[in-house]
């Protein structure tokens, strides 16, 4: 799998769901090892920085040892985690406010909460929120979201633990903070001043991961053994209720027959639905053990879809991406593969996400429409099955995705049937994840198309992903997720519409032709609109999904094990 999130000043972007390589076994059930739980997921994290690169294997581990400001919780309200009270502009925490340009921004005011603390002591406070701004802003940072702490003017700190954000503008989520992930000011700071163009090579987080100083919640890492697992441990330091596992362990398994094959032998107690199991892999799970483990499926957000690269000459053509579309069978993929309950997406906005509209331009499976698109663009020469043009070029495009993951190999196999079946000639080149990741997909590498997800929050405005200023490049430390390289002015205003609009009969309004103008252009190809998987020992209570970008891992403290 692949994700990123999607957010504002709740704001980190988008998760990519990538998946990555260890099998690695373990032993003995909770009850036997001392409290222990035993987690398999299918990715590995590219870093443990928080703010560095979007990648759900990371926000799933991080969730247990530190927490966000605010987050969006499993009825999609919004949420405290670490302060004491969401501000509103009725409760005045929240107040509208001229800024020094004569532009209307916003003041909002967060208190954090009472007895906060590190995991080496240090009391969590609002010079941390001042240090996190300044690494946040920073464009040598190489933070996911830039844009972001760019909108915060100044940070002014009332008292160790109040602080007000004075910010450039007012959005219809001023009050999400959920992007505001606080970095230990007393450890971090003297790595950041030293060189910030390098910081992202030289944080704590990889140096020193098993620092406690840089953890404040429930658990700490105490161990980590890169690509196969991470250790955590009880952080003494945690000011909220107790968990009740004394350690656990995040083993990373790419390959999802092992998954299920470690889980069976008792050598993990589940998989998160998160990072594990694919919804038609699921299926065959509950129907062989549904009788000694929880299975169930959570519908939310998970976008899968195909990034295009735009700046190739193929792929510029409007013409040649419907003809794209319209030659990849989405229903048999969503029937065939799932059952049909992972749905086509006509967009990017979920169908679960109260801003949806049907009323966009729809690309049901017809080859012949296809065709005649690509005679259309120039793509009318056939030589050997394969399309050529007037100067004797192929139509051939490179598809890359996750190495190893076993139903995106499948989905790749209809696209290229498909496409073979029009003309189109079809190269896969897959990678593992860290590298997909980490390099390829963050760095702009592909040349054609790349297949993988993204998690977002409710109501999330893809600025991220679609604004023209968004587009990551090695003058900005690859930051912004726009990496298809889209660029459209009226898109671009539309999202800063759509963010400053408080009115949601009139946000509605500008959401429905954001969407119309996405599937009329197509900068991506919409494919489905998964479904997670979580197995659960039939011991397991608290678990309780979100169906959005936050992990279930943000509220650990509530999960139990009843022998």
């Amino acid at each position: 799998m692949s994700l990123h999130n999607r957010q504002r000043l709740g704001w980190l972007g988008l998760l990519p769901l990538l998946a990555v390589m260890g099998i690695v076994l373990l032993a003995a059930s909770p009850a036997a090892q001392a409290r222990t739980l035993r987690i398999g997921i299918s990715q590995f994290p590219s870093t443990l920085h928080p703010l560095i690169d979007s990648m759900l294997a990371k926000s799933y581990v991080l969730g247990l040892a530190r927490r966000p400001l605010t987050s969006y919780d499993e009825n999609w309200e919004l949420a405290c985690l670490v302060c004491t009270e969401v501000p509103t502009l009725e409760n005045g925490l929240a107040v509208r406010e001229t800024t020094a340009s004569g532009e209307e921004g916003i003041a909002v005011t967060y208190e954090i909460v009472e007895g906060a603390a590190w995991g080496d002591g240090t009391p969590v406070t609002s010079e941390d929120v001042v240090f996190t701004w300044q690494v946040g802003r920073n464009p040598q940072s190489g933070v996911a979201s830039l844009e972001g702490f760019r909108r915060i003017l100044d940070v002014e700190v009332l008292s160790a633990r109040r602080f007000v954000l004075h910010v450039d503008r007012v959005t219809f989520d001023y009050n999400a903070a959920n992007g505001l992930e606080l970095l230990p000011a007393h450890i971090e700071r003297p790595l950041f001043e030293a060189n910030p163009a390098e910081y992202r090579n030289r944080t704590a987080y990889d140096s020193d991961s098993t620092n406690p100083g840089l953890y404040f919640g429930p658990y700490r890492i105490s161990e980590v053994v890169k690509g196969s697992h991470v250790v955590l441990v009880l952080n003494e330091t945690w000011w909220g209720e107790k968990p009740a596992f004394e350690r656990i362990i995040v083993r990373t398994i790419e390959n999802t027959a092992a998954l299920e094959a470690n889980l069976l032998s008792g050598e993990i107690d589940m998989i998160a639905g998160e990072l594990g199991l694919t919804i038609d892999q699921g299926l065959a799970f509950a129907e062989r053990h549904g009788d000694t483990f929880q299975v169930f499926f959570k519908p939310g957000l998970i976008y899968e879809h195909i990034d295009l690269m735009l700046e190739n000459p193929i792929l510029a053509d409007r013409k040649v991406r419907k003809a794209l579309i319209l030659s990849a069978d989405r229903q048999a993929i969503s029937e065939q593969l799932f059952q049909g309950r992972q749905p086509v997406a006509l967009t990017n906005v979920s169908p679960l996400d109260w801003v949806f509209s049907d009323q966009v331009a729809r690309y049901p499976y017809d080859p012949k429409a296809a065709a005649a698109l690509l005679d259309e663009a120039g793509w009318d020469r056939m030589q050997g099955g394969v399309r050529h043009n007037a100067k004797g070029e192929p139509l051939r495009l490179e598809l890359m995705t996750t190495a190893g993951d076993r139903t995106r190999e499948l989905v790749e196999q209809v696209l290229q049937a498909g496409w073979r079946q029009v003309g189109i000639d079809l190269r896969i080149r897959n990678e593992p994840a860290r590298v997909f990741f980490g390099e390829t997909v963050s760095k702009r590498k592909f040349t054609g198309l790349a297949l993988f997800a993204w998690l977002s929050a409710p109501e999330s405005v893809p600025r991220t992903t679609l604004h023209s200023e968004e587009v990551p490049s090695e003058t900005n430390n690859w930051s912004g997720q726009n990496y298809t390289g889209y660029n459209n002015p009226e898109v671009d205003q539309l999202l800063d519409a759509i963010e400053r609009e408080l009115d949601r009969e009139r946000r509605a309004d500008l959401w429905l032709k954001l969407q119309q103008i996405y599937a009329e252009d197509l900068p991506v190809l919409p494919l489905y609109w998964r479904a997670a998987t979580y197995v659960l020992p039939k011991e397991m209570q608290g678990v309780v999904p979100t169906g959005h970008l936050s992990p279930t891992t943000y509220w650990v403290e509530n999960w139990q094990w009843n022998d």
